[in-house]
């Protein structure tokens, strides 16, 4: 059988490619499952300085697969989205805690909880043919795996509310234009962009990138006086670090800094 994520090393790049290309990378429990464990991973392996989250073919992720899912609700099941707190959300978390930096690589369509994903990366490079879709309301649901959290935060309450509403797509273009990608490219280009923006910040400082996530998290959510109060602690963290020292040391002797994660 094809494995349903593949994950590939490079120079400190992993990549991780949802790979059910049949069925546009929709999300069956399988996937699910494949995701959270090779992100834990990821977040703990300190050979991975940098991840790419992607989709194999021409989709990134359609979002739930609505043919598994349909059987629970023919079955009876009695928490046929108990799938939510058990996996949605814990890859989301995965995501956004990652103490390294996570770029999406958006080959494609990405829908629901597959759009979510690429929302909860650091940063988003798409393909010109992508479409961002929050079908949610569609099928008579609610938001899930962080979209109402992290779509406001990307765009803006009245255009996340107008996604989230109305289910019309995003394309590419307006998606950059509304801030909530960083690049668009062609579609054959996307992944390489993505793989060496990705080999260029895992040669960089690379605690201080987890510190900078851990602030821009806490602050999201927190008062003034305690996001200062958590700038001031990652800060002083990042300052005791061997890459701080390093990257003063190189400003100071006009040469190019050699950051090592620690």
């Amino acid at each position: 059988m094809t494995e349903v994520l593949t994950i590939e090393d490079h120079d400190g790049v992993r990549t991780l490619t949802m790979n059910r290309p049949e069925s546009f990378n929709s999300l069956t429990v399988e996937l699910k499952e494949a995701l959270i464990t090779a992100l834990d991973s990821a977040a703990s392996d300190a050979s991975v300085r940098s991840v790419v989250l992607t989709g194999a073919g021409k989709a990134f992720c359609a979002g739930q697969d609505l043919k598994e899912h349909v059987e629970l609700l023919r079955g009876g099941d009695p928490e046929p989205l108990a799938t939510v707190d058990k996996h949605y959300n814990r890859i989301v978390t995965a995501i956004t805690t990652l103490p390294k930096p996570i770029i999406a690589a958006v080959n494609g369509m990405a829908a629901g909880a597959g759009a979510s994903f690429a929302y909860a990366c650091d940063l988003r490079i798409v393909a010109t043919t992508t479409r961002f879709l929050m079908a949610f309301a569609g099928v008579g649901l609610s938001a899930d795996s962080g979209a109402s959290w992290t779509l406001p935060r990307l765009i803006g309450y009245g255009r996340a509310m107008e996604m989230l509403l109305l289910a019309k797509p995003v394309d590419a273009e307006e998606a950059l234009r509304i801030g909530l990608v960083n690049l668009v490219l062609p579609a054959e280009n996307v992944l390489p962009a993505a793989q060496g923006l990705a080999s260029t910040m895992a040669a960089g400082p690379t605690t201080a990138y987890a510190k900078i996530k851990e602030a821009l998290l806490a602050s999201a959510g927190s008062s003034l006086a305690d996001g200062l109060a958590v700038e001031g602690r990652t800060q002083r963290e990042a300052g005791g670090s061997a890459d701080h020292r390093e990257g003063v040391e190189a400003f100071v002797a006009k040469r190019q800094p050699e950051f090592v994660g620690r």
